[in-house]
């Protein structure tokens, strides 16, 4: 199953919550040995593998009895645990025990027996009753019994028992993980006090099935949502598969019936899918089955790589794997993608022979070059010792949502929001609260570009089936920053049919990037996302075509209608034109503003790639001053801009310069739009 997708398990969970979620269902993506340990982590509380029946079977001081009749029984118990004979195991545990009431190995097991089988009294009661009789005999022990105490709420019992083992034990993990116990027995009694809003709401029959849905992703404006679905498949050698399925909005804002993404899903597993803002790009995980192949013709180079297909029109190309840097010989999964379309976070986790260790959350960017930079851990603020996953950037790139056992907690997986400062480190990890964390596992959050809506998938009551997808509202205390979106077209302007185009923003007052898309060839479209209130650089560049530039301000989509820009592009011929809206002054002067860099350098690299292109630079002023002034600082600023290109090596011949003043106007000088726009330069093609 690609992507170690997290499923809901049927134990209930302890308190006012009635699911568990998300227990691992990695059994069908990982080799035999792998498939055993992750089926006994599903079942198991943390350091089971510091199990009693590991230290017990064979104690090397004797057993606590001298009965041999009881040893027989303890022994009998042990081999039936072993062979998942509950029951048996059971009564034959329970008859040792009697023989002999200071008999504790039978008393542990019994506590272990109850644990694996979700019977949380039973478990603490043969704890304490074990620890009773030899306090200090196996110290593991204090740490089983505080993480089930932990998740009933009996914070007060765990914190202790986490303590007494701190005062028994040196072994330096399991230290680290009663420390981490000891936190989150203070942030739990404290925030289980203070619930945050939480009113799930079930997605409705049209995207939820019988089978599982689960791991959700929506683009920008939110109108498609992708999701992946556990479907029977008797040629599986699982028996099931997993798929892609879309479902969009229709005019009334109702989820239409979901359908397979063709082109994407085949009959080898897919998964964890992140999509483009604009959906025209996916990213998902296929892993290597049983028998190390990927499946439908895929070639991968660890366990689980990432895959990225396109979408032309309707349709998908076959999707290719990303490669190195990214996928390495070890395990690549849950990737998310950021607005800007070139940021990429993913969970790698490192190959074992016990399972997938060490699982932490990367970042990787595509470069100047279109190949990906090599991937970075993110830092202690994010990534803890433990198991971090799960994570999704949100279109605003600033606030990450992710899953970690590894900081203050209610128990098990919580979600956590981080959000990145100016300075581009990421703050604190903040626990989004209770009741949306619980005592279980907690996963797979993807919020809404808006901000307003969170999705989730969930087993709860009154579903469709064994795991749905729900919505509900972000309180705003953990909302991202407010974000919007914008849909334009690309297109030629000689004879309007649609142009497929690299569509970049720049945000003007950093001069950085902020997202960028390729527009649709079949039809022109593209969809970005930006945060608002922002001044925003645009330009549109296409092979055989001058540059499209514009600039303006975002302001949030009203009555859910988002902007709409038209960008259409000059075939590089004789006489072809553009405006460069982005070339910026100082009030009456003509010294270059650092803002016009940007265009200035998209300029420079069209000429040096078009050696035989001659151009000529005009400035235009609006009315304001005297005519004489105006003719004399618009040739200055045309001038200036083409000294930029002869500065870089564009030879003096193939730029000429010139002013008109304010002798040719686009628009009325009687409002300050019009004279904006009419403050202009432009370059024609000689």
């Amino acid at each position: 199953m690609p992507a170690l997708q997290w499923r809901v398990a049927s134990a209930p969970t302890h308190g006012p919550r009635t699911e568990r979620r998300v227990v691992s269902a990695c059994a069908r993506c990982l080799p035999t040995e792998w498939r055993v340990w992750c089926l006994r982590l599903a079942v198991l509380t943390l350091a089971t593998q510091y199990s009693p029946l590991a230290t017990l079977a064979q104690p090397p001081g004797g057993y606590t009895t001298k009965e041999s009749k009881a040893i027989k029984l303890y022994q009998d118990g042990l081999d039936a645990m072993h062979a998942r004979k509950w029951d048996a195991a059971e009564t034959s545990l329970k008859k040792a025990a009697a023989f002999d009431e200071r008999f504790v190995e039978p008393r542990f097991a019994l506590a272990e027996l109850y644990d694996m089988k979700g019977n949380d009294p039973e478990a603490m009661k043969w704890y304490r009753e074990a620890i009773g009789i030899a306090p200090k005999f196996f110290p593991n022990a204090y740490l089983h019994l505080a993480d089930i105490e932990f998740r009933n709420q009996d914070f007060a019992a765990a914190e202790g028992h986490y303590k007494s083992y701190l005062e028994l034990e040196d072994e330096p993990v399991r230290r680290q993980r009663a420390k981490l116990g000891v936190d989150n027995c203070t942030f739990a009694a404290k925030a289980i006090r203070q619930p945050v809003p939480f009113d799930p709401k079930n997605l409705g029959p049209a995207v939820n099935s019988p089978n599982a849905d689960y791991y959700p992703c929506v683009t920008a404006d939110d109108r498609t949502l992708l999701f992946t679905r556990d479907l029977p498949d008797a040629a599986s050698p699982w028996g099931h598969q997993e798929d892609f399925y879309v479902s969009t909005r229709d005019e009334n804002g109702a989820w239409t019936p979901a359908r397979p993404v063709s082109g994407v899903v085949t009959p080898a597993n897919e998964g964890a899918g992140t999509l483009s803002p604009d959906g025209r790009f996916i990213i998902f995980t296929a892993c290597a089955g049983i028998d190390g192949d990927y499946g439908a013709g895929r070639k991968g180079l660890g366990s689980c790589d990432l895959f990225i297909s396109r979408r032309i029109g309707n349709r998908w190309s076959p999707p290719d794997n990303l490669g190195t840097p990214v996928n390495s010989r070890n395990w690549e999964s849950q990737p998310s993608l950021g607005s800007d379309g070139r940021t990429l976070y993913f969970v790698r986790g490192m190959q074992a022979r016990d399972g997938i260790q060490n699982m932490d959350i990367f970042v990787t960017r595509i470069q100047d070059d279109g190949t990906f930079s090599t991937p970075e851990k993110l830092g202690p603020q994010i990534n803890t010792p433990f198991q971090e996953e799960s994570v999704q950037i949100h279109p605003d790139g600033r606030t990450l949502y992710f899953s970690s056992n590894g900081h203050p907690a209610f128990g098990g997986l919580d979600i956590y929001v981080s959000r990145m400062g100016d300075d581009g480190v990421w703050g604190p990890a903040l626990n989004l609260g209770w009741p949306i964390n619980s005592g279980g596992d907690e996963n797979s959050l993807l919020v809404s570009a808006d901000g307003r809506i969170a999705y989730f998938a969930s087993d709860r009551a009154g579903g469709q089936g064994e795991l749905d997808l729900y919505s509900f509202e972000l309180y705003p205390e953990a909302r991202p920053e407010a974000v919007s979106y914008i849909r334009g077209v690309v297109s030629d302007i000689t004879n309007g049919k649609p142009v497929e185009a690299d569509v970049e923003l720049y945000d003007l007052s950093t001069g950085k990037l902020a997202t960028a898309a390729y527009s649709d060839p079949s039809t022109g479209e593209f969809l970005v996302c930006l945060p608002t209130g922002r001044d925003y650089a645009l330009n549109a560049t296409a092979e055989g075509y001058l540059f499209f530039s514009a600039n303006y301000s975002v302001a949030a989509a009203k009555d859910g209608v988002p902007p709409a820009l038209e960008a259409k592009l000059s075939p590089l011929t004789s006489g072809s034109s553009i405006t460069l809206r982005n070339i910026f002054f100082n009030t009456a002067s003509a010294d270059l503003l650092p803002a016009s860099n940007t265009e200035l350098d998209k300029l420079l690299r069209l000429m040096k790639a078009n050696p035989s292109m001659r151009i000529e630079v005009a400035g235009h002023t609006d009315n304001v001053g005297a005519d004489a002034d105006n003719q004399r600082l618009s040739e200055q600023r045309a001038a200036a801009v083409a000294r930029f290109l002869t500065s870089y090596g564009i030879d003096a011949a193939r730029v000429t310069s010139t002013g008109h003043g304010e002798s040719r106007p686009v628009a009325s000088n009687d409002t300050e739009e019009g004279r904006a726009l009419n403050r202009r330069t432009e370059v024609r093609i000689l």
